[in-house]
Parts: structure tokens; C-alpha cells; sequence
């Protein structure tokens, strides 16, 4: 029951993010769609960091796992609003626009992530070092 308090819970934060973003950075189908883009792009650095870093701790909770992971970045994130966008530009006939978005949005992600990845090992190896320097 605690997980799913936790996913619950983490899901309404990282919905309300999603939301602020959709309302601070708008767009109509046929603008390049730029605050999905920069949320995928955020979540996945996020989680990145995450599954690299703190997620490799065994003193980690899982309910804190579930919460930060499906929870906030689950639905802060989201692969239908990509998919909605595409679809919806390619109805439109917009698909340099949709092809354009799609390219970035996998390159962008994936490089986020890799980022991510890093950034939370290097920060692990870093904490780790100095709990066994003190």
C-alpha cells in the first residue's frame, strides 16, 4: 500500500509540473512543440541521474524509488504527448515539422539520459569517496 501511496503521490506533483510547463510554454499543432520536447528531454536527464546515482544505494527506500521514478517523472514525462503531437502534425501535412520533432526528441532524449547516467555515477563515486575519506 505504501508503493502505491508513493506512486500516487509523486504522479499528482509530476502532473501539476507537466501542466505549468504546457501552460508557460504552449503551442498549437503546427509550432514545433517545444515544452514537451524540453520536459522529455528534463525527465530523462532526471531520471538518468537517478538510476545512476541514487538509485544504486542500497539505504534507498523503495517507496522513495516508486515516487520519484513512475511517480514524478512518470507522469511528468510522457510518450503520448510526443506520439499526439506526431500525429497530429502528420495530419496536418506538417511532416517536416513532425520529423523534425521526432529526430529530436530521440536524440535529445537519449543524450539527456546518457548525460544523466553520468552526471549521477560521477556524484556517487563522489559521495562514496568522501564517506571513505572521513
Amino acid at each position: 500500500m505504501r508503493l502505491i501511496l508513493a506512486a500516487f503521490l509523486g504522479g499528482v506533483l509530476g502532473t501539476s509540473l507537466r501542466f505549468a510547463a504546457d501552460v508557460a510554454v504552449p503551442h498549437t499543432t503546427d509550432q514545433f512543440p517545444t515544452g514537451t520536447l524540453l520536459v522529455n528531454v528534463l525527465g530523462a536527464a532526471a531520471l538518468g541521474w537517478l538510476v545512476g546515482g541514487l538509485w544504486t544505494r542500497p539505504a534507498v527506500p523503495a517507496w522513495l524509488k516508486v515516487a520519484l521514478g513512475p511517480g514524478v517523472l512518470g507522469s511528468f514525462t510522457t510518450f503520448s504527448a510526443v506520439m499526439v503531437s506526431l500525429v497530429a502534425q502528420g495530419a496536418a501535412g506538417l511532416w517536416t515539422l513532425a520529423v523534425g520533432y521526432l529526430a529530436a526528441s530521440v536524440v535529445l532524449g537519449f543524450a539527456a539520459a546518457a548525460l544523466g547516467l553520468w552526471l549521477g555515477r560521477l556524484f556517487d563515486e563522489r559521495l562514496t569517496r568522501r564517506r571513505d575519506i572521513a
